[in-house]
């Protein structure tokens, strides 16, 4: 039977109401249910099953990007995680290296395969081993960071993989060339430290900055050529969903006042791709949804991550890949 984009999605469907398998899809997204470092709000852990369920009632046409359905898109099944026995980090922090082992393997194999890769967290944590199995694929990589929170902590609460600590073990454990941070609100002076004494190495574009320049005359366009010039030319992007305004998100578990509009984030995600530089992979993390069965968080992220597909392709497309 002819698929019909226009049509209502079957409930038996996959990811966006399509039926492609990992084998036949480009993007293969990686689902990573796991929260053990959550340090208030719970709940993340359920993101990516109410992402899927969320995104079949999406309208498969993109004015930006078209039809990124066409490529194929499939999700893997949810894997069955170790769960610690306790939030005592001597519980936690082997089975993050676990979970993060597993993340890094699974996207070396999909991305050997050619496929482009997202991963949909989950905590922030599970970040790591996405963002390392693509700096070992594409020398010379550079992170985009979504974010409210510059994740530059050492160790937060004794987790050596903390959602508290991503971009801490990025930086320590992976070969990316430059950190763009982008939406960060919240932090400690020793990460602001660290960033000033970075030698370039991250560069953080904090919202209260940005929102003092747009106050000031700056439009969105030229912030967003600020930002993305500071880029190298291949670019992942690291996306925390409370880095958009948190009435956006408003059930993830450390949401910040401020932040970016939906638009802004779509339109920097945009302008990555129309500068030229390849977007080579992506995750979506801190997608927590209602206990009340209300759907707007999922809602949110199901879009966020098919404008992120949709751009991904566009680059990939762009350059005959």
């Amino acid at each position: 039977m002819t698929f019909d984009p226009n049509a209502a999605a079957s409930p038996d469907s996959g990811i966006f109401g399509l039926n492609h398998t990992p084998d036949s899809a480009r993007v293969v997204l990686i689902p990573v249910p796991f929260e053990a470092t959550t340090s208030y709000g719970g709940g993340t852990s359920q993101g990516p099953a109410a992402i899927l369920r969320a995104s079949k009632q999406l309208d498969l046409w993109d004015l930006e990007t078209g039809k990124p359905y066409e490529a194929g898109i499939a999700m893997l099944p949810e894997p069955a995680f170790w769960k610690p026995a306790s939030r005592d980090p001597k519980d936690v922090n082997p089975v993050s290296r676990q979970v993060n082992d597993w993340v890094k393997k699974t996207c070396t194999e999909w991305l050997a395969q050619g496929k482009i890769v997202g991963t949909v967290g989950g905590d922030h944590s599970i970040s790591f081993g996405a963002i390392a199995a693509h700096a070992e694929k594409y020398n010379g990589l550079g992170v985009l960071h979504f974010d409210a929170h510059a994740d530059l902590r050492p160790q937060y609460e004794g987790f050596d993989h903390s959602h508290a600590s991503i971009m801490d073990n990025v930086l320590r454990g992976t070969r990316i060339e430059r950190l763009v941070q982008v939406g960060i609100r919240d932090l400690s002076e020793e990460e602001h430290q660290r960033i000033e004494a970075s030698g370039g190495r991250i560069v953080t574009f904090y919202d209260a900055e940005l929102a003092e320049q747009r106050f000031a005359g700056e439009s969105w366009a030229a912030q967003c050529a600020r930002i993305v010039a500071k880029l190298p030319k291949l670019v992942y992007i690291s996306f925390d969903i409370d880095g958009l305004d948190p009435a956006l998100c408003p059930h993830t578990g450390t949401k910040v006042p401020g932040g970016l509009s939906f638009q802004m984030a779509t339109s920097l995600i945009g302008a990555v791709v129309k500068s030229g530089r390849k977007l080579v992979g992506f995750d979506l993390t801190e997608v927590a949804p209602a206990q009340d069965g209300s759907e707007w968080d999922e809602n949110v992220g199901a879009r966020i991550l098919y404008k992120l597909i949709g751009w991904s392709l566009r680059s990939a497309q762009s350059r005959g890949d």
